[in-house]
């Protein structure tokens, strides 16, 4: 996670409380994961520019505005185990047995469909994004973050460097790791760990698993080969009560000198 510079743009973090925020939320999804990525899906509108589906009245979405122009720029979809409940289940549930997340019985928040504006990335806007999410947990007594995060293309062999370093060096522990369901399962162990060149993994890893591994987060075994959404999808779990001092500083912008605000519109329950 970057740090938070000293000049720059102000931004403004919220839960989106009317149709027009999001609507503007799933537009820069469309942009992100439609028009960059080649993702789709069924429920994906294509006249409007509009990427959603049938989970979205059940999550919260957290956006970021740029104070100065009113855009968003940055999204995060966050759905509790109570809205799950409402919706029947998790997202990731399509890709990923989440049973021993659920046995756990802590509380549990899933994340997804995170991004940024292309001219926001790399920023301050990611920042924002990060410490408007550690207050949502902190107001929801979130024990428990998780949700897939995506490598673009479905092809594992151009991604086998990466693959691997997660599968080798970031398993989740045995009581939190959730498995890739069997139908689009892929082995993540594709190079044995002497042989893998690690700066070239880590060059190759999306940003924001790597500000997920810098936090301390792990992955389930196995990655899940969505070809819908054109890419390779690995599940991210990240238990609060086993960050060290420093992950939890940088977490809560605790680091920078900055504290998390809580995002307007939060809900309690």
């Amino acid at each position: 996670m970057p740090d938070m510079p000293d000049r720059g743009p102000s931004f403004t973090v919220s839960i989106a409380e009317t149709e027009a925020e999001l609507r503007a939320a799933q537009a820069l999804r469309y942009d992100v994961f439609v028009r960059e990525l080649g993702g789709g899906g069924a429920l994906v509108d294509h006249d409007a520019g509009l990427e959603r589906d049938a989970f979205d009245p059940f999550f919260d979405h957290m956006i970021v505005r740029d104070d100065r122009s009113g855009a968003v720029v940055g999204v995060y979809r966050l759905l509790r185990g109570d809205q799950a409940e409402a919706a029947g289940q998790f997202y990731s549930e399509d890709e990923y047995d989440l049973s021993r997340l659920r046995a756990s019985g802590r509380r549990l928040l899933e994340l997804g469909r995170s991004c940024l504006h292309p001219d926001y990335r790399g920023g301050a806007a990611m920042y924002h994004l990060w410490t408007g999410l550690a207050a949502y947990v902190e107001t929801h007594g979130i024990e428990i973050l998780f949700g897939v995060a995506s490598f673009h293309g479905t092809d594992p062999a151009r991604l086998a460097e990466p693959l691997s370093l997660l599968h080798h060096n970031h398993l989740a522990p045995p009581d939190l790791r959730v498995r890739a369901l069997d139908g689009q399962y892929q082995d993540m162990n594709l190079i044995p760990k002497d042989r893998l060149d690690r700066k070239a993994a880590m060059v190759a890893m999306p940003a924001l698993i790597k500000a997920y591994l810098r936090l301390g987060g792990t992955v389930g075994e196995g990655a899940y080969v969505d070809h819908a959404f054109n890419t390779t999808d690995v599940c991210l779990v990240m238990d609060t009560a086993r960050m060290n001092d420093r992950q939890k500083r940088i977490y809560t912008g605790q680091s920078t000198g900055q504290t998390a605000r809580k995002p307007a519109g939060v809900r309690a329950g």
